[in-house]
C-alpha cells in the first residue's frame, strides 16, 4: 500500500453557494473552512491546498447565539500608539457583515501562507445576488 500524495495539477476544484440566513456563525464557520481546506475530499492532502471555492450569500442575516452581538469584542490596531480600535459583533454585522464571517473562516484555517491561498477562495456577498453564475455553483446544504 502507497500514500497517495496530492499534487496541484491532480486538484479538480467546485463551486460552492451557502446561504447564511439564520445560519448560526461559527457552525457555519466549521463547515466553510473544512472546504477551504479540502478535508471533504478523498485526495485531502495537509500540505496541498486541495480546497473548492465557496460563495456565501446573505452574510447579513447571519445569527449569533446568546449574547455574542453585544459582548463579543474585535479587535483592530493600526500598528501606531493607541492605534486600537475594538467594536462589538454587533456593530461589525451592521457595518461589514463580510468580515464577520471572514474573520471567524481565517481563525479556523492553519496559521500559514497556504491558509491565504485558502482565504482567496472564499467569496462573501451581504446580499442574495453574487455574480459567479458563469462558475455553476452547486447549492451547500447546511
Amino acid at each position: 500500500m502507497r500514500t497517495e500524495v496530492a499534487r496541484i495539477d491532480d486538484v479538480k476544484r467546485d463551486w460552492y453557494v451557502v446561504d447564511a440566513q439564520d445560519a448560526v456563525l461559527g457552525r457555519l464557520s466549521t463547515r466553510i473552512a473544512g472546504i477551504l481546506r479540502g478535508k471533504n475530499k478523498a485526495i485531502y492532502t495537509p500540505s496541498v491546498d486541495t480546497g473548492d471555492f465557496v460563495i456565501v450569500v446573505n452574510a447579513e442575516k447571519i445569527a449569533l447565539t446568546g449574547r455574542k452581538l453585544a459582548d463579543k469584542i474585535y479587535y483592530n490596531h493600526s500598528g501606531y500608539t493607541g492605534g486600537l480600535k475594538e467594536s462589538t459583533a454587533g456593530e461589525l454585522l451592521a457595518k461589514k457583515p463580510e468580515d464577520l464571517i471572514k474573520r471567524s473562516v481565517k481563525g479556523m484555517l492553519p496559521k500559514n501562507k497556504l491558509a491565504r491561498a485558502m482565504l482567496s477562495k472564499l467569496k462573501i456577498y451581504a446580499g442574495p445576488s453574487h455574480p459567479h453564475a458563469a462558475q455553476l455553483p452547486k447549492q451547500l446544504a447546511l
